[in-house]
C-alpha cells in the first residue's frame, strides 16, 4: 500500500524529472541506447515474419510436403544394364510407393501434353477460334496436394470420370476467354482437343502457388489421357504429398530408394530418378525466417541490456550528485523504503519510455517496409507484423531489466548516512 502511495505521489515524479533535467543529455544518449534495441529486434523480427508470410502466401495452395519425382536416365550399369537405360515409370508404382512408404499422405500419377515433355501441346478447337494448350492427365487426387479453383459452377475430375474414361475436361481462365465469347458459359458446352470432342465440366481459376500450371491449362481424367495419347501404363511423374510430421528430405530418398528396386537401378545410382522437394525448400525458408526472428532477439536483447546498464549508471551518477539531498530527506523522516522506491522508479520510467517509442518507430519502419514491398508480385513477402504477444513480452523484459538494474543504484542511495551526506559540500 505504502509502495503504492509513492508510485502515485506528484512530489516523487516531480524529483524523477527533476533528476532527470539535471542529465538530460546523458539520459538522452542512454535512452537512445535502449530504444535502438528493442527497435532492431521489433524491425528484424518483423521482417523475418514478413518473409514467413510470403512464402506462406505463394504456397499456400500447394501441400507443404509436397515434391515431383520423375525418371531420368541411368549412371550405373547395375545387374545386366548398360549405363544410359532410361527407366519408364508406371501407373502401378503409385500403389507400390504407398505400400513401402508409408509416410506418404497422397500421390498422383500425371502425364502431360505439352511443354513439360517436349511438344507444343494440344491443338483445342472451338467453333472458328482455336488455340495450342498444355493437357494433363489427371486423377482427383491431385487437388488434394495442389488446390484447383473451379468456379461458375463447375468441378474437378472426379473418379467416375477415371472410371468410364469419360471425355470431359476442365479448362483455364485464358482458355476460356480465348475461346469463349465474354457472356458466355462455358460449362456444359464442348471443345475439341486434336480432333476428339470433349465436354468441359469446369474452369479453373488461376492461383499464385497452385501448382506449376498456368491460366491456360486443361486438365482431363488420366484414364481419357492414356487413349487419346496411347500412353497405357505410363507415367511421366508423380506428384507426392507426405504426412505433416513426416521428414520430407527422408520421404524422398525412400520414394527414390523404392522406384531403384522396382526399376532394377544401382541403389548408388543418384541420376536415375530426378526430384523436386518443395517441403524442403519451404522448410529452409522457414528455418532461415526463425533464425532472423532469434538473431533478432539475441541483437535486440544485447543492446537492451547494454542501453539498461547505461541506465544504471547514469542512476548512480545521479545518486552520487544528490547525496546531500538524500542525507536530508532521510534526516526528515523519509524511510529506506521510499528512497529505494524513487530510484526503482526511474529507472523503470526511463525505460520503459524507451521501450514504447522503440515499438513505435519500429511498427512505422515495419508499415513502410509493408507499403514499399506491396505491389511486389515476384517477392513473396506480405505483412511484416511482430505478435502482440512478443512485443509486450520484450517491453515486460525491459521493465524487468530496469526494475533490476535500479537496485544498485537504489542500494547505494539507502545505504547513505543522513550524517555524512549533511557534511557533503
Amino acid at each position: 500500500m505504502n509502495s503504492l502511495k509513492i508510485i502515485f505521489d506528484r512530489d516523487t515524479w516531480q524529483e524523477i524529472f527533476g533528476s532527470i533535467q539535471k542529465n538530460k543529455v546523458r539520459t538522452i544518449i542512454t535512452v537512445i541506447g535502449v530504444l535502438w534495441g528493442i527497435f532492431i529486434y521489433i524491425t528484424l523480427s518483423g521482417s523475418a515474419k514478413g518473409l514467413d508470410n510470403g512464402f506462406e502466401r505463394e504456397f499456400e495452395n500447394i501441400a507443404m510436403n509436397s515434391m515431383f519425382v520423375w525418371a531420368q536416365s541411368t549412371s550405373l550399369p547395375y545387374e545386366g544394364f548398360k549405363t544410359g537405360r532410361n527407366p519408364q515409370l508406371k501407373l502401378k508404382d503409385a500403389q507400390t510407393l504407398r505400400n513401402n512408404v508409408p509416410e506418404i499422405q497422397f500421390i498422383a500419377p500425371r502425364n502431360v501434353r505439352g511443354v513439360f515433355d517436349g511438344t507444343s501441346g494440344s491443338q483445342i478447337v472451338r467453333g472458328t477460334k482455336s488455340g495450342t494448350y498444355n493437357v494433363y492427365g489427371d486423377f482427383p487426387e491431385y487437388t488434394k496436394i495442389a488446390t484447383k479453383k473451379i468456379y461458375n459452377g463447375g468441378r474437378f475430375i472426379n473418379q467416375s470420370d477415371i472410371d468410364d474414361a469419360r471425355k470431359v475436361c476442365v479448362i483455364g481462365e485464358r482458355t476460356q476467354k480465348e475461346l469463349f465469347e465474354a457472356d458466355e458459359e462455358p460449362v456444359g458446352k464442348f471443345v475439341r482437343i486434336d480432333d476428339i470432342y470433349f465436354q468441359i465440366i469446369g474452369v479453373h481459376k488461376y492461383v499464385q502457388g497452385g501448382g506449376f500450371e498456368s491460366d491456360g491449362d486443361v486438365f482431363i481424367p488420366f484414364a481419357t489421357f492414356r487413349k487419346l495419347y496411347n500412353t497405357g501404363e505410363n507415367v511421366e511423374w508423380f506428384t507426392i504429398a507426405a504426412y505433416d510430421d513426416a521428414d520430407v528430405i527422408q520421404v524422398e530418398k525412400d520414394v527414390k530408394q523404392t522406384l531403384k528396386r522396382i526399376h532394377r537401378v544401382s541403389p548408388k545410382d543418384e541420376r536415375a530418378f530426378g526430384s523436386f522437394n518443395l517441403g524442403e525448400v519451404f522448410n529452409r525458408i522457414m528455418g532461415f525466417a526463425r533464425g532472423m526472428t532469434f538473431l533478432s532477439l539475441i541483437v535486440g536483447i544485447a543492446t537492451i541490456i547494454a542501453g539498461v546498464i547505461g541506465i544504471g549508471n547514469i542512476l548512480l551518477i545521479s545518486v552520487k550528485e544528490r547525496t546531500k539531498e538524500l542525507g536530508v530527506r532521510r534526516a526528515l523522516g523519509a524511510t529506506p523504503a521510499e528512497v529505494r522506491m524513487q530510484i526503482i522508479l526511474e529507472s523503470v520510467f526511463l525505460t520503459t519510455v524507451a521501450g514504447i517509442f522503440g515499438i513505435v518507430l519500429g511498427a512505422f519502419v515495419l508499415a513502410g517496409i509493408n507499403a514499399g514491398t506491396a505491389n511486389l508480385e515476384d517477392f513473396p513477402y506480405t505483412n511484416p507484423t511482430v505478435p502482440i504477444s512478443f512485443v509486450l513480452g520484450a517491453l515486460a523484459i525491459m521493465v524487468s531489466l530496469g526494475t533490476l538494474i535500479g537496485l544498485i543504484p537504489a542500494q547505494r542511495a539507502v545505504s547513505i548516512k543522513p550524517i555524512d551526506a549533511l557534511r557533503e559540500e
